[in-house]
């Protein structure tokens, strides 16, 4: 449930952590509980045009908001999961307002200077979470597709860096651009067929 009081409080999330290419992201955000949009829910569960309508309500709701990265060269050099608690303590470091309690996705809690509190499904449960949901998995579905103009021919714009059959021929024929993950097996087995380090599958 959402909380009113003096002490704001924050709810975080991150999308983006089982893709083979592009940054984590996470968003922190604090909304005004006289003013919370309905139909939030997990971002996963949500059509791309009912995410957009309510990351444009939310939005409006919003008293503070932050978008966190962690890029795909941190995720190989520290791991998704210490990558995915960097965004998201990057997210929160980014808000203007200093929340008294931060609530997360989860069981895993990034290092941070306030209380928090993980919720296993929260962002199916806890407004504050499902709305930092949404607002993540949009920014990031619109990253991918700004990346695909950099990096065309991988297919970012329709499976937003995913693993799917176009995106694993494409990486193939291509082989990794600056945006994959060296540490994702799908990638690294590219990597070490093109190479030669590795027998081609049948």
């Amino acid at each position: 449930m959402s909380r009113t009081g003096p002490a704001p409080v924050a709810g975080c999330d991150e999308v983006g952590r089982g893709t083979w290419a592009g940054p984590v992201v996470a968003c922190a955000l604090i909304l005004d509980p006289r003013r919370v949009p309905s139909g939030l829910a997990d971002s996963k569960t949500l059509s791309p045009r009912r995410r957009q309508a309510l990351d444009g309500a939310i939005r409006d709701c919003c008293v503070d908001l932050a978008i966190g990265l962690a890029g795909a060269d941190e995720i190989d050099r520290m791991n998704i999961l210490q990558a995915t608690l960097l965004a998201m303590r990057r997210a929160v470091d980014a808000l203007r307002q200093r929340p008294a309690l931060v609530l997360v996705d989860g069981n895993q809690a990034p290092a941070l200077t306030m209380p928090v509190r993980t919720l296993v499904g929260g962002d199916a449960t806890e407004p504050l979470i499902s709305a930092a949901s949404i607002v993540a998995k949009v920014w990031r579905d619109a990253h991918m597709t700004r990346l695909a103009e950099r990096h065309p021919g991988y297919g970012f714009e329709r499976h937003f860096g995913y693993g799917t059959a176009q995106h694993l021929q494409a990486l193939r024929t291509l082989g990794p651009c600056a945006e994959h993950r060296h540490s994702f097996a799908p990638v690294r087995r590219v990597v070490a067929l093109r190479s030669g380090t590795a027998p081609v599958a049948p």
